[in-house]
């Protein structure tokens, strides 16, 4: 089976998350997958562990002192020394900037071509094939290269697939100092987020809310019904425009992208800049009084009603059944 390169962050406490997971069950689609991490010491054996649980069926290590001060430098390094060993026909990273940045520098240096913000894989005649969705999600479109390997980056919460648990093959090796001309990183300044929600990117469940919801007090209907599912937060353009919620929770073509399993629609009409952000997501519940909104064009369920009336009874029943 052809190989398909990995990269791979850990986590804190040097964990796997579940974006690594996915990550490793789309290049198992693909072909063989072998993770690649770059680490300042040796990897642990839980780390190890994890890896095989997630599905590597080998783990390029490399090592380098330079990880926490060159800025992403070591990871390309690393995908290009593990690119000229192995042949892969694909490279996988995380559509986040730091997975798209080292994806574009990967592509320059092995003069291959690139595809960002991929929903899907599949491999067809010994070549990987990559689905993105354009046009603020009118179209999909399948993309491959010729002549080298296609290096991607996946859109979080779009690719899952049975995992195959291995005892995989680890290969560690020092890094050389890299040639490469490389920014500094000086110091670093974490920033505590006070909520116990998830994240909205990599979130399972997303509730958003849009204009409908009509202030920034009544907003707070999103948050309770989020908070009832185990949910992250979002909102649509309108919604963050009328300061009802801050532009990070802002879902769509120029906000977060998310595709959750779970996505609730509170008093959203639908415009395609929010569809381009959301539509990729597993289920999709919209409640709107309008029955022509947009939104229903592309949810699995719809109530056409007030979310005034229709939420806190939804968020009764949920908290009743957890009694």
């Amino acid at each position: 089976m052809p190989n398909i390169l990995v990269l791979i962050r850990l986590s804190t406490h040097d964990t796997v998350d579940a974006h690594a997971t996915a990550l490793l069950a789309g290049a198992a689609r693909l072909g063989t997958p072998i993770a690649v991490l770059v680490t300042d010491g040796p990897l642990g054996d839980g780390t190890i562990a994890a890896l095989g649980r997630a599905g590597a069926a080998e783990v390029r290590h490399y090592i380098s002192p330079e990880v926490d001060s060159a800025l992403l430098t070591p990871m390309v390094d690393a995908l290009a020394t593990a690119a000229a060993d192995t042949a892969p026909v694909a490279v996988l990273t995380e559509n986040t900037i730091d997975g798209r940045e080292v994806a574009g520098r990967l592509a320059v240096r092995l003069d291959a071509g690139m595809i960002v913000d991929v929903v899907d894989l599949r491999a067809a005649e010994g070549r990987a094939v990559a689905t993105t969705s354009v046009l603020g999600g009118s179209y999909t479109v399948e993309s491959a290269v010729e002549g080298g390997p296609l290096i991607a980056t996946v859109r979080q919460g779009s690719l899952e697939g049975p995992v195959t648990v291995t005892e995989p093959e680890v290969r560690s090796e020092a890094l050389p100092v890299s040639a490469v001309p490389s920014a500094a990183v000086e110091g670093v300044s974490e920033t505590p987020v006070a909520s116990n929600r998830p994240e909205l990117r990599t979130a399972a469940r997303v509730v958003s809310g849009g204009r409908g919801l009509q202030s920034r007090e009544r907003f707070a209907l999103v948050e309770q019904l989020a908070d009832a599912l185990g949910a992250a937060v979002g909102a649509s353009r309108a919604a963050v425009d009328a300061g009802y919620v801050p532009q990070s929770a802002q879902v769509g073509q120029t906000g977060v992208t998310v595709s959750p399993q779970l996505y609730v629609a509170l008093g959203i009409s639908g415009a395609i800049q929010h569809r381009t952000g959301m539509q990729t997501a597993k289920t999709i519940v919209a409640i709107n009084k309008d029955p022509d909104a947009p939104i229903f064009d592309i949810a699995d369920f719809g109530v056409v009603g007030d979310v005034f009336t229709v939420v806190p009874q939804l968020i009764e029943k949920i908290e009743a059944d957890r009694r």
